[in-house]
Formats: structure tokens, sequence, C-alpha cells
């Protein structure tokens, strides 16, 4: 790999972390400045039940901006998400675009008990799976095409509608 794929590889991966930290800390629009005008997000998982992707959530940018404007009014369980993410593969196409996958964990530390299993101030494993990104490089600095977050878990709890 060459200088520029270094180069590539690096940005590639700050913009995955960077927009982890983003997201944990709830900076919904800094978070979508990582994001093309014409970015598209899904939250989907695999049903072996049915032998079909269910899809959780499907918009694109100005869905996201409308959505994570209204968060503030949700009457949710504020209990901070941690995303954790590991990039695995960074594949530059011939048209310029960077398919990626990352491993992905989200912890919830419980702000309240939500069960006997599980107490206030205590950490539990929210959900696992993957981001499968498509970015470009702009201005030195890789930007996000769209991202499917595709689940393990198929049971969401609450806070399932922020951005994973």
């Amino acid at each position: 790999m060459g200088t520029n794929g270094v180069a590539t590889s690096e940005a590639v991966r700050d913009a995955v972390y960077r927009a982890c930290i983003l997201l944990d800390d709830e900076k919904w629009s800094e978070w979508l400045d990582l994001c093309d005008d014409t970015f598209e997000y899904e939250i989907g998982a695999w049903s072996p039940e049915i032998r079909k992707d269910m899809i959780y959530f499907s918009g694109n940018r100005d869905a996201l901006q409308n959505m994570t404007d209204m968060l503030a009014k949700h009457n949710t369980d504020h209990s901070p998400l941690r995303r954790h993410a590991t990039v695995y593969t960074i594949d530059e196409n011939e048209d310029g675009t960077i398919d990626v996958v990352s491993s992905l964990a989200i912890y919830q530390n419980m702000l309240d008990g939500i069960n006997s299993h599980i107490d206030a101030g205590e950490s539990h494993l929210f959900v696992i799976g993957r981001y499968v990104d498509k970015m470009k490089m702009k201005d030195g600095k890789a930007v996000f095409l769209s991202r499917k977050v595709s689940l393990d878990t198929r049971r969401l709890d609450k806070g399932s509608h922020w951005p994973f």
C-alpha cells in the first residue's frame, strides 16, 4: 500500500472512531457533519425465523437531521450509550469510494435499574453487530456516503430510536 493508501486508511479510521465519540456524546449535528449530503443510513438485522432482513430504520441525511432534532422531546431512558468499534477492513474501489467494515458493541450505563438483573449504575451490553460503511475522500478527510448498522442483536430496548 502506497503513501496515499496509508493516509486514506488513517482518515477512514479517524472518521469511524470520531463518529463513535460524537454519537456517544449526543452531538448529532457534528456527527452529521461527517456525512455527505447524499448520506443514507439503515439499521437492520437478519431474522432466521422469517428468513429476511428486518429494517428498524432507513432514511437519508435530512430524515436523520429531523429525527435527531426531535430526540430532546422524546420520553426516553437517558442512560448513556458507549460505542466500541474496531475497523476490520478498508477496501478502495475503482470509482473512488471506500468500503469499510467494523465490528460494533454498544454498552449502556444504567441511570435507573431496568429489572432485578441490572441495577442503577451498572453497565450492560446493549447491542452487537457491524458497521458497513461506504465513504469517499474529500479534502483529505473521509466522508460517510452510507452506513448500514447490521445488528446481531434483534431485541431492542429503550434508547433504540437513537442512531447507533
